[in-house]
């Protein structure tokens, strides 16, 4: 998983930990072991394997869906928010049943990084949100699977396109209308 740089925007995408199915997995892991092209059609791959990705845990069908309870969903929100205060720029976000999508933008002078940030972040949710699944959720198993996805911004025209797909993810995944309409989606 490569890790941007600050002054860079990505869309990242956090995962409930299972919530995709082995083989789909597999299938996914097959395509990045591929050689990788550079530049215009790098990006241009880098899209098509998260469109594949994104559809795999829009379907939903397997895992835990934890971010349907507004309590849990509000915990992420927060934290996501709180960003902003550590030097972040969140430029929108989304919470669906099983993942979620965040736009952010860190500036170079920040002095933070991405995955230090980003590890936090998986851990104070985590932390947060196993408190309010502690019933469903055994002692022993993750809350997030480890690491998260990212797809590096390339200039504001494709960040007005990834807003627009973020704000309207729950419509296109055929979420009911609460989804669609809940507050934790910002942009």
């Amino acid at each position: 998983m490569p890790m941007l740089p600050p002054g860079e925007t990505a869309l990242l995408t956090f995962r409930l930990h299972g919530t995709i199915p082995a083989a789909a997995g597999r299938e996914l892991a097959a395509t990045l072991r591929q050689p990788q092209p550079a530049g215009a059609d790098h990006h241009r791959a880098q899209k098509q394997f998260f469109a594949r990705f994104d559809a795999v845990l829009d379907r939903g069908p397997s895992g835990p869906a934890y971010f349907d309870h507004e309590k849990i969903a509000e915990a992420l929100a927060g934290e996501t928010l709180m960003l902003a205060e550590t030097g972040f720029v969140v430029h929108g976000f989304a919470i669906l049943p099983n993942h979620a999508h965040l736009v952010l933008h860190l500036p170079a002078a920040s002095g933070l990084s991405f995955p230090k940030a980003l590890d936090l972040l998986h851990l104070r949710t985590g932390t947060n949100c196993r408190r309010l699944v502690r019933p469903k959720l055994p002692p022993e198993a993750n809350f997030w699977q480890a690491g998260w996805h990212e797809y590096a911004v390339g200039d504001e025209a494709e960040l007005t396109r990834i807003l627009a797909y973020v704000a309207g993810n729950a419509r296109a995944a055929g979420l009911p209308q609460r989804f669609q309409a809940w507050p934790y989606v910002n942009e």
